[in-house]
C-alpha cells in the first residue's frame, strides 16, 4: 500500500491488485474514517475527499493504514436486477473463445453475482467483476458506436453501455434498464460496491 497526497483535500491509496481495492472499499464504506466525505475507488486505487475541517490528511492516512492490513470484501447491501436479452451482436464470437454452449453462457452469466467494482469510461458505466470470472479478449477492431443498453464483456469484467458511445467490449445482449439518469437520486442505477444480477429476458 501507497498513500499520496492529491491536491489539499485528497488522499489516493495506491494497492497491488483489484481485489485488496474491494476489500479497502468495502472496509470505508462500512466504517469510513472521520472526516472522510467521498471514496472512489479504481483499478488499482482508492481516492479518498476528506473535510479538513475534521480531520488532517496524516490522520486519514493512518486510519487507512490501520485497516488496510484486515480489509475483507464484504456483501453488497444492495443487488439491482437488470434484464437481459442474450442477443448481442459478438455472443457467437464469445461461444467460440470459450467453448461454452449459448445456454451454458446465459446460465453463467445470470447465475453469477456481480458486483460494481468501480466506476468509470462514461457516466454510470460500472465495472462488473465476479470471483467466477471468464477471462474474454476484446475485440480486435472497437466499434465507433455502441448502442446504450448493450451488454458487454472484456477481460474479467461485464458491464453495461449507459449511452451510446465508441467501444471495444464483446456484446453479448442488452437492456432496456436506464443505467444513468440526472433527475434519479442516485443518478447512477450502479454504483461502487453495489450487487448486480442479471435475468434472463426469456
Amino acid at each position: 500500500m501507497q498513500i499520496l497526497t492529491v491536491g489539499e483535500r485528497a488522499l489516493l491509496v495506491e494497492l497491488d491488485d483489484l481485489d485488496s481495492v474491494l476489500a479497502l472499499a468495502s472496509a470505508l464504506r462500512a466504517q469510513p474514517p472521520a472526516g472522510v466525505l467521498e471514496c472512489l475507488p479504481g483499478a488499482r486505487t482508492v481516492l479518498l475527499h476528506c473535510d479538513l475541517d475534521r480531520t488532517t490528511l496524516r490522520a486519514v492516512a493512518d486510519a487507512v493504514r490501520g485497516m488496510g492490513s484486515t480489509a475483507r470484501p464484504e456483501p453488497p447491501s444492495e443487488v439491482v436486477e437488470i434484464l437481459a436479452c442474450y442477443d448481442g451482436p459478438d455472443i457467437d464470437d464469445v461461444l467460440t473463445s470459450t467453448g461454452m454452449t449459448r445456454n451454458e453462457l446465459i446460465g453463467w452469466h445470470t447465475r453469477t453475482e456481480w458486483q460494481v467494482a468501480f466506476c468509470g469510461f462514461a457516466p454510470g458505466f460500472g465495472y462488473l467483476v465476479t470471483p467466477h470470472a471468464l477471462s474474454i479478449p476484446r475485440r480486435s477492431t472497437p466499434r465507433t458506436s455502441v448502442p446504450a443498453g448493450s451488454i458487454g464483456l472484456a477481460g474479467e469484467f461485464s458491464g453495461v453501455y449507459p449511452r451510446a458511445s465508441p467501444g471495444g467490449w464483446q456484446l453479448i445482449g442488452r437492456t432496456t434498464a436506464t443505467l444513468f439518469d440526472l433527475d434519479a437520486d442516485p443518478p447512477a442505477l450502479l454504483r461502487p460496491g453495489v450487487g448486480v444480477r442479471f435475468v434472463d429476458c426469456r
